[in-house]
């Protein structure tokens, strides 16, 4: 009488008892954890829509759009989804640098004045 345990044709010992272990590659490896990538591409992501209703800051469009696509790929590809958040920072703090500088720019003017 031929083993239970065994496939049909196999020969004894090449597959383990049932029970006994798991076999390589057990447990499956899990996906890295991109908490902190996902956290960066939110927040970009909030802070961009902001400052393209409050300020008016139109090189936060990009912004949006690049923390809107490295969001999207977050989980898929890290590296690119890394790279396109550190776009979406650079072009949010350009902006801000632009806004901030031309509110400046308009104070020392005379254009912000209250002239009656």
């Amino acid at each position: 009488m031929s083993d239970p345990y065994q496939p049909y044709g196999a020969p004894y010992g090449e597959q383990p008892l049932p029970g006994y272990g798991y076999g390589p590659g057990y447990p499956p490896p899990h996906p890295p954890r991109n908490d902190g990538l996902r956290t960066s591409a939110i927040v970009a992501l909030v802070l961009n829509l902001i400052a393209i209703v409050a300020c008016c800051n139109f090189v936060a469009i990009a912004g949006a759009v690049m923390a809107g696509l490295g969001l999207s790929r977050v989980d898929t590809e890290p590296e690119n989804a890394r790279s396109k958040l550190v776009w979406a920072w650079v072009l949010f703090g350009t902006g801000f640098l632009v806004t901030i500088g031309g509110f400046l720019f308009l104070g020392f003017a005379g254009y912000l004045d209250d002239n009656g």
